[in-house]
């Protein structure tokens, strides 16, 4: 595992440098987070601080041993109550504060796997991707052997209380991308993330991250499996806080 320098994306994606390749740096081995090798897409998702509902989306793919930048950012909104670090492949800070729980209505922060992409009707794209009904359903009670995981309520026998519709009565989930957040489906770690169409309403997500339809249909046109992509979220006053 080779680690990535955070810092340096965070500096690229909101100075005006223009260079497309990032400077070594030291690591930020106390945040304990590492780009596998085999990783050469990355979503990098950044916010002022905790609390932010707002923040920005920038894609870099590896080219030889070098991230670069592709396209322009992305003004996202995240959960309504700011970010709460998540359970993926990173490790969670021993002094954390603030780690993202079932209903908290905040986005995990963190380095974490994307899941197939989705929607509503077909996306013909070169990452694996999913037609959902209004019957398959996105499982949310924790106590359910379901729980954290997308299942078709027709050929499953229900035994939870609280779900999502994968298919919804607007366009929100038209076009969207799964984040396998708490894969392991811990009790009350949070479920149901997802990459998808922002609302008109300002107002923040349940835990996702959301942006424009043409942005996220961009987004899954771009991926691609062999790439291995990853989501990296975090905030700016995390990385000022490391750096050294």
């Amino acid at each position: 595992m080779k680690t990535l320098s955070i810092l340096t994306l965070g500096v690229i994606l909101f100075t005006a440098c223009q260079s497309s390749q990032t400077p070594s740096i030291p690591t930020l081995d106390s945040i304990q987070i590492s780009i596998p090798n085999k990783s050469r897409q990355l979503l990098f998702v950044t916010t002022p601080d905790w609390s932010s509902r707002e923040g920005r989306l920038q894609r870099y793919e590896k080219r030889q041993e070098d991230w670069q930048k592709v396209g322009q950012p992305v003004n996202i909104i995240l959960g309504r109550n700011g970010l709460g670090w998540g359970r993926g492949l990173h490790t969670i800070p021993k002094d954390a504060k603030i780690i993202k729980k079932e209903g908290d209505g905040k986005s995990p922060a963190g380095l974490f796997v994307l899941g197939n992409g989705f929607g509503y009707n077909s996306l013909k794209i070169d990452f694996p991707y999913e037609t959902y009904r209004r019957t398959d359903h996105c499982v949310d009670d924790s106590g359910s052997q379901w729980y954290n995981q997308i299942i078709d309520s027709t050929e499953t026998t229900k035994d939870y209380k609280s779900f999502e519709h994968m298919k919804l009565n607007n366009n929100l989930y038209k076009y969207g991308i799964i984040v396998n957040h708490n894969p392991h489906q811990i009790a009350q770690g949070g479920s149901c993330i997802f990459m998808h169409i922002r609302s008109g309403n300002g107002k923040g997500t349940a835990g996702c991250t959301a942006m424009r339809e043409s942005e996220i249909v961009e987004i899954l046109k771009w991926l691609k499996e062999e790439e291995q992509p990853l989501l990296l979220q975090l905030p700016l006053v995390e990385i000022e806080k490391h750096k050294y």
